[in-house]
């Protein structure tokens, strides 16, 4: 970056500071902004990550940008277009699209640049839809979470190429390792989740919501039939608790109540993956990215994901993992089926292709250095059209 990098000020907004990919992507680049010397804000409407900023020395300020109804996205252009004047901010970057329209006319006029990150194929059901998606395309750079993402944008927006940047998802490879998660971690969840002694765990992680595949899971696991695996579906309902019911009764018709247990939640992620023997990826829809086979991979951990989205672009066949037709039972407890067969020279080897292939494509520094070249591109560009 430039323009003296302790004068820079560049704000990202976000709808909320809860769990999830978004979220700690922006958590992830406030800390390289305020690492490389600039001033870093985020604007949202709240959550419990909001002393995760304040700790690496970012401002928070809470505003309604969560909202689609158009009057709080009408009043927040005139609250942005305040801000952008009195701290003199040089870059907006917004991560959602409610908060990307108030955003996009609040720089309208100013010297402030907008720019977005496109997180997922957002549906397009109408002329409407399509327009109100729109405004995540119309950044001055937009940056996508994948080659699939990219490609979304540019089958259905009128975005020249040049504005697009794919840059992957990154994860913090030092807390994803082996080497940093102690035994008494991995014994204390077991304990937690009632893991019966000797059982191969394969683990979903993955909030309780119908496209996250749990259901094929389900059927896979009455499909494999063997007594010594455990599957454990770790993820909050988010309020759906009718299809989280339908799970239950899904296991229980099919006689898995002592086979699979479904968490709320896990906050110790890398001894959810150090205890597992297998990671599954059900989604029956894209992802965007897809964060678990990642992860998991740094773990070293076999992973079994579906053959579409971002996890064609994170897990290599055959090499680190493997890829399933998605919605697909009997292909899932088939690979499944597969990798409990593979010896522990096979395990090893594949560990290692695994980790070195995080390690040198999905680390959160690399996400963060090319999202401050982003920033740094933005303002050449200013400076070069300033000099002209």
């Amino acid at each position: 970056m430039n323009k003296s990098d302790k004068d820079l000020v560049i704000m990202q907004i976000i709808p909320e500071l809860g769990a999830g990919g978004a979220e700690q992507g922006c958590i992830d680049t406030a800390a390289a902004i305020v690492e490389a010397g600039a001033e870093s804000m985020v604007v949202s409407h709240g959550g419990y990550r909001i002393g995760d900023l304040e700790r690496i020395g970012a401002q928070h300020i809470n505003m309604p940008v969560h909202s689609k109804n158009p009057l709080v996205i009408l009043a927040n252009i005139s609250r942005l277009k305040r801000l952008i004047k009195k701290h003199n901010i040089d870059i907006i970057h917004v991560r959602s699209r409610a908060p990307a329209w108030s955003a996009y006319y609040a720089c309208k006029n100013t010297d402030c640049h907008y720019m977005t990150t496109c997180h997922a194929p957002y549906n397009i059901t109408s002329k409407a839809k399509r327009y109100y998606n729109s405004v995540i395309a119309r950044g001055e750079r937009v940056i996508a979470i994948s080659d699939f993402v990219a490609q979304y944008l540019i089958n259905n927006y009128e975005i020249d190429t040049s504005r697009i940047r794919t840059i992957h998802r990154g994860i913090p490879v030092e807390r994803f390792h082996p080497s940093a998660v102690s035994p008494e971690r991995m014994i204390d969840l077991a304990a937690q989740w009632r893991v019966p002694d000797g059982s191969y765990v394969i683990l979903l992680p993955g909030r309780i919501t119908r496209w996250k595949g749990h259901h094929v899971m389900i059927d896979a696991m009455a499909k494999v039939g063997r007594d010594d695996i455990f599957c454990v579906m770790i993820g909050s309902d988010q309020g759906r608790t009718d299809y989280r019911k339908e799970l239950e009764d899904a296991i229980n018709e099919k006689k898995l109540g002592t086979k699979i247990r479904i968490v709320d939640q896990c906050t110790d992620m890398p001894a959810a993956y150090m205890l597992s023997t297998i990671v599954v990826s059900a989604s029956i829809e894209p992802e965007g990215f897809g964060r678990v086979p990642v992860e998991a991979q740094a773990m070293g951990k076999p992973v079994i994901a579906t053959n579409h989205g971002g996890a064609k672009e994170t897990v290599i066949p055959g090499v680190t993992g493997w890829l399933i037709p998605h919605s697909d039972p009997d292909a899932l407890a088939g690979a499944i089926k597969e990798v409990l067969s593979i010896g522990s020279t096979q395990h090893a080897i594949l560990a290692a292709r695994s980790m070195g292939h995080v390690s040198q494509n999905f680390t959160k520094h690399a996400m963060t250095e090319k999202t401050l070249d982003v920033y740094a591109d933005i303002l050449r560009n200013k400076a070069t059209q300033n000099a002209d």
